[in-house]
């Protein structure tokens, strides 16, 4: 017997909560589940789009955090997100529609229709579905 899991919820660490909720739920779309109190101002959230969840969390304490973040904060960012059966055209008109410049969509050699954006804190999403879906 195996164990069952129905759902996964990444938890990512944000610099800047007001930020992070700025790119994701008043630009992506994302609602927020829950938070720990304090609004945008809060240590940790729970944002929701479409069945898809991601919580955000302060890398530091209140009070405790730098003028920037460290440099190599960003080095293990890459692939964060995949977001599979979203249309990367459509995500790409969305996101251009609001003033943002990312490169166009493109199909991968491994049968992928693929987009990717960088977050405020460096994370990358990939926006992508199968070809053969198209």
């Amino acid at each position: 017997m195996s164990i069952s899991i129905e759902s996964l919820t990444p938890l990512i660490q944000v610099f800047n909560m007001p930020r992070s909720l700025a790119f994701y739920r008043d630009l992506l779309g994302f609602e927020v589940v829950m938070d720990s109190g304090g609004g945008d101002d809060s240590s940790w959230v729970w944002i929701r789009l479409d069945g898809c969840d991601l919580m955000l969390n302060d890398q530091y304490e209140p009070g405790h955090a730098p003028d920037a973040p460290p440099p190599e904060r960003e080095r293990w960012h890459r692939d964060t997100g995949l977001f599979f059966a979203a249309d990367p055209d459509a995500v790409y008109e969305y996101l251009t529609a609001k003033g943002l410049s990312p490169k166009p969509p493109f199909d991968t050699s491994y049968g992928m229709r693929h987009l990717s954006l960088l977050d405020p804190d460096g994370y990358n999403l990939c926006f992508q579905r199968s070809i053969e879906s198209e």
